[in-house]
C-alpha cells in the first residue's frame, strides 16, 4: 500500500473496522488535528467542531495553557499511583475544593468512574449515618438518564440499546421519570432505606431536556426533608457548559455529591472527581475505594489550569451570549423548515428535534450533510441533533456555523 493511501479518511476508518470492536457508529470523518473550535480530517478539510467530544473540550481543542502545563508536568512526574503522596495532589485537592466550595474530593479517571464513586459514598453513608440497615440502601434515578455504560451505569438506564441482553442488573435502584417532583416524593415516601437521588441537572444523551424552572431546588428541598444525598451528575453540564459553573447555579443549589469530568482536563486525558462534605466523604477508609491513576500528578496540573482557564476567559458568559444567538438562529429557521419540530437547551448546550423526511431519512442523516458543508455534530436517539461546541467560539465562528446549518437544512428539503 503507498503512503498516499495510508493517509486517507478510508485506510483509517478499515483499520478500525478490522482491529476494533464494533462499538461505536462514528461520522464517517478522520480528524487528525484541533484548534480552538476547528478540527482537520487527515486530508486536511477543517470544520466546526459542534460537539466538543461530548463537552470535554470546553476551553477549545489544544488550548495552548492547559497544553503547556501537561507538557511541563510530563516532563517532571506522571504516576506514582496512590501508594505514595506527590506534590501536586494536595495543591488541586485544595484547589477544586475552594473553587467549588466542598469540604473533600475523591479524584478517578473518567465520569462513569465518578458516578460509580458516588453510589459507592452514598451507600456507605446510608449505613454509617442513615442507619439504613445493611444491604438494604436504595439509589434512585430518572427516566432518560445516561451515566456511562459500565454494569452500574446499564443497570440504571431505561434505554434497552444500553442495556439489553447485559444482564443480570445491579441490584438497588429504581427509576422514576424526570422533572416530576410528586413522583419523586411519592418515591421517598415509599421507601426510608433510600439513599440517594442521583441525576442531570439537565439530561445530555437523552436529548438535551431541560428540566422545568424550581425543579432543581424543589428536588434539594426533597431530599432535605426525607434525608436523601442529592447527587448531580454534571460531568456534561457542569464547566461553564449551560452559562454557569454549574447547571445546579441556574437555581442556587448545591448538591450533596458533585460528579464532575470530561473537560476538567480540557479534553486532554481522563480527570473526574467527585465532590461532598466531610460527613459523607469520610465514610470511606484506606484501602475500601481506589484508582491507580486517580489523583495522579499529571491529571492533577492539567485540572488546575483547565479549571482556571474557564475563569480566566469568562467562558460561562461567553457561553450564555453565544448559546442564545444560537438559540434565536435555530427559532428562526424552525419558522422557515418544516423538518425542525423544536428547538431547546442552555448556554452552549442546544438540541434540535428533527422530523423524519425524505423516504425514512432522520438526524443522522442531516449530520452527514452537515460534515459535508464543513460542521460536525452528533444525532442521539434517531431524531435529535445535539449542538455543543467549544465555549472559546466568538460571535463570528457562531454566526458561520448558523449559516452552515441553515443552508444545510433548508437544502434538505
Amino acid at each position: 500500500m503507498n503512503e498516499l493511501e495510508k493517509k486517507s479518511s478510508e485506510y483509517y476508518i478499515s483499520l478500525e473496522d478490522t482491529y476494533g470492536a464494533h462499538n461505536y457508529h462514528p461520522i464517517p470523518v478522520v480528524l487528525e488535528k484541533g484548534k480552538g473550535v476547528y478540527v482537520w480530517d487527515v486530508e486536511g478539510k477543517k470544520y466546526l467542531d459542534f460537539l466538543s467530544a461530548y463537552s470535554a473540550v470546553n476551553q477549545g481543542h489544544c488550548h495552548p495553557r492547559i497544553i503547556e502545563a501537561l507538557i511541563s508536568q510530563a516532563q517532571k512526574l506522571t504516576l506514582t499511583s496512590r501508594a505514595f503522596h506527590n506534590n501536586l495532589l494536595g495543591e488541586y485537592e485544595k484547589y477544586i475544593t475552594n473553587y467549588f466550595g466542598f469540604d473533600k474530593v475523591l479524584p478517578m479517571n473518567t465520569g462513569v468512574e465518578g458516578g460509580e464513586t458516588a453510589i459507592k459514598l452514598a451507600r456507605r453513608w446510608a449505613y454509617d449515618i442513615k442507619k439504613v440497615p445493611s444491604n438494604e440502601a436504595h439509589v434512585l434515578f430518572v427516566e432518560g438518564n445516561f451515566w456511562g455504560r459500565t454494569m452500574a451505569a446499564i443497570s440504571s438506564s431505561n434505554d434497552p440499546s444500553s442495556y439489553d441482553r447485559f444482564g443480570p442488573y445491579m441490584p438497588g435502584f429504581s427509576l422514576i421519570p424526570y422533572n416530576n417532583l410528586a413522583a419523586l416524593e411519592n418515591a421517598f415516601k415509599s421507601n426510608p432505606y433510600i439513599a440517594a437521588f442521583m441525576f442531570e441537572p439537565i439530561q445530555g444523551e437523552a436529548g438535551v431536556v431541560v428540566p422545568d424552572e424550581g425543579y432543581l431546588s424543589g428536588v434539594r428541598a426533597l431530599c432535605d426533608q426525607y434525608n436523601v444525598l442529592m447527587i448531580a451528575d454534571e460531568v456534561q453540564t457542569g464547566l461553564c457548559r449551560t452559562g454557569k459553573m454549574l447547571a445546579c447555579d441556574y437555581e442556587n443549589v448545591k448538591p450533596d455529591l458533585l460528579i464532575l469530568g470530561k473537560a476538567l482536563s480540557g479534553g486532554t486525558m481522563p480527570v473526574s472527581a467527585v465532590l461532598g462534605s466531610n460527613e459523607v466523604m469520610l465514610t470511606i477508609k484506606p484501602g475500601e475505594h481506589g484508582s491507580t491513576y486517580g489523583g495522579n500528578p499529571l491529571s492533577c496540573a492539567v485540572a488546575i489550569e483547565a479549571l482556571q482557564v474557564l475563569k480566566d476567559e469568562k467562558l460561562a458568559d461567553n457561553a450564555l451570549t453565544m448559546g442564545k444567538i444560537f438559540r434565536d438562529r435555530m427559532e428562526k429557521l424552525k419558522q422557515q423548515s418544516p423538518l425542525i419540530s423544536s428547538v431547546r437547551g442552555r448556554g452552549l448546550l442546544n438540541a434540535i428535534v428533527i422530523k423524519p423526511f425524505g423516504n425514512g431519512k432522520k438526524a443522522y442523516d442531516v449530520c452527514l450533510q452537515l460534515k459535508e458543508n464543513g460542521l460536525l455534530a452528533k444525532q442521539t436517539h434517531g431524531d435529535i441533533i445535539r449542538f455543543a461546541p467549544p465555549l472559546t467560539i466568538n460571535q463570528d465562528e457562531m454566526n458561520k456555523a448558523c449559516n452552515i446549518i441553515e443552508r444545510t437544512i433548508l437544502n434538505l428539503e
